[in-house]
């Protein structure tokens, strides 16, 4: 059951396909549109306290004429039994993500796609009692900054030019050269370092490390600007952030989040 309010638009290609997805897959109940708002919507799917209404992808605009692309929403649902939802998705032949938990929020999620490409997240909290919770474990709670044993951390990027890296970093990423030499580098941009280590026979493949920011747009502009390697554009996940991926001149990656209410 979907527990939390949840009213949108979603703008699909093929009417039957959609409904049938979330009626067949989901579970969802069809009906016909109760109220319009803006949309030319012609069909709505309900589930708890959830209300999707559906139109067409070529007349998706809202009020404003702004237009609702194709595939372009990101739906968060809260249920009371994740685990019981995951497992009657995957039965009526959906597919899918496995259910993970995102220690940041403390929910239990896993994700799927709509016909059209919609990303749908279903995610119940850790406080919620399920079947099989069992007590947190010290590892898995909250260290409030400051008390805990660990201090710091500064991820090791491989590199098989540190000249070049260091040089990247600063000039591009907007780091500061804490200390560099031919085989080492250790750059600092704010609260953040990161060391630079040789690409040898055991440093192989990539590194990566997720920053929290403080504001995703304005770093995406500056380093978009500046000629760097950017992955995508920042987007605002279900679980609290919005985030974007950078790599570096040999494919190390940095994800930048920021939260938001």
């Amino acid at each position: 059951m979907i527990t939390a309010p949840l009213s949108r638009f979603l703008a699909v290609t093929d009417m039957e396909r959609s409904a049938a997805f979330f009626r067949d897959v989901l579970g969802f109940a069809v009906r016909p549109v109760q109220g319009q708002h803006g949309f030319a919507a012609q069909v709505e799917v309900v589930s708890g306290q959830a209300r999707i209404q559906l139109g067409r992808a070529d007349a998706a605009h809202d009020s404003t004429g702004e237009r609702r692309p194709r595939g372009a929403a990101i739906l968060f649902f809260e249920t009371d039994d994740v685990a019981a939802l995951h497992a009657a998705v995957t039965e009526r032949g959906g597919n899918p993500s496995s259910l993970e938990k995102v220690n940041w929020i403390k929910y239990r999620m896993f994700q799927l796609k709509d016909p059209d490409g919609h990303t749908l997240w279903f995610g119940q909290s850790y406080h919620v009692s399920e079947p099989d919770q069992r007590t947190e474990s010290i590892a898995e709670r909250h260290i409030p900054h400051g008390s805990g044993q660990l201090r710091q951390i500064i991820p090791e990027f491989p590199l098989k030019d540190i000249a070049a890296g260091v040089a990247h970093y600063r000039d591009v990423l907007g780091f500061t050269v804490n200390y560099a030499q031919d085989d080492f580098g250790i750059l600092n941009r704010d609260n953040v370092s990161i060391a630079l280590i040789p690409r040898t026979e055991r440093n192989q493949g990539i590194g990566s490390c997720y920053v929290y920011i403080k504001d995703a747009d304005a770093l995406h502009a500056e380093l978009v600007a500046k000629g760097a390697r950017v992955v995508d554009q920042p987007v605002s996940m279900p679980w609290g952030l919005r985030q974007f991926r950078v790599l570096d001149l040999e494919g190390n990656q940095l994800t930048f989040g920021q939260t938001f209410e």
